[in-house]
């Protein structure tokens, strides 16, 4: 009987061991959870100091989260500047921030859809320098397209590498493809999806 229950107080005692390691496991999860949390609110504070006034006033922000971001943009030394943005972190913890959140990633998708385009007339000026046949899928993709002056273009520009001018053509092609291709809107990736 000795030997029976001297397991048996054994395993209660690594049941009681077990437990409470269980529940420090949580809280430190926990911990963690609220740790990143106030990190991200942190990053949207840096987020906000990297706006102009104008910018911030689209936000309807309370004054005291305003008047600190103000301050931030101000502040130089990089300890000092670390305590304001966990101080904006604060703040911001006491408001609702999806509307921030929303302007933010707003802005975001304009930029994205805006190098995009950008990305998109550098990858067609290059390609009607470099292949003939480039012209032709140009036409059937933009037919409303000046096609006359970007072949004047195409051709001065062409010439403009040879005789190692000034690259006056060269650019004077991509306006006029950021004329003829259109901008990439929300509306056109909803299409496309």
């Amino acid at each position: 009987m000795i030997t029976v229950s001297e397991p048996h107080n054994e395993q209660k005692v690594l049941m009681e061991n077990i437990q409470p390691n269980n529940i420090e496991q949580d809280n430190i999860t926990s911990k963690t959870r609220i740790k990143k949390e106030m990190h991200a609110l942190q990053k949207i504070g840096e987020r906000l100091i990297g706006l102009n006034s104008n910018q911030l006033r689209e936000f309807c922000l309370p004054d005291t989260l305003f008047e600190a971001i103000i301050q931030a943009k101000q502040i130089k030394k990089n300890g000092a500047r670390r305590r304001q943005i966990q101080y904006i972190g604060k703040l911001i913890r006491e408001i609702e921030i999806t509307k921030i959140k929303e302007k933010l990633s707003t802005w975001d998708g304009i930029s994205t859809q805006h190098t995009a385009w950008i990305y998109q007339i550098e990858r067609w000026r290059k390609n009607l320098l470099k292949d003939e046949n480039a012209l032709a899928e140009f036409t059937q993709q933009y037919p409303e397209a000046n096609l006359q002056r970007i072949k004047t273009l195409i051709r001065n520009t062409h010439k403009e590498i040879i005789y190692n001018k000034p690259p006056k053509n060269f650019r004077a092609l991509f306006h006029e493809l950021q004329i003829s291709i259109p901008k990439i809107t929300n509306q056109d990736n909803m299409e496309i999806d």
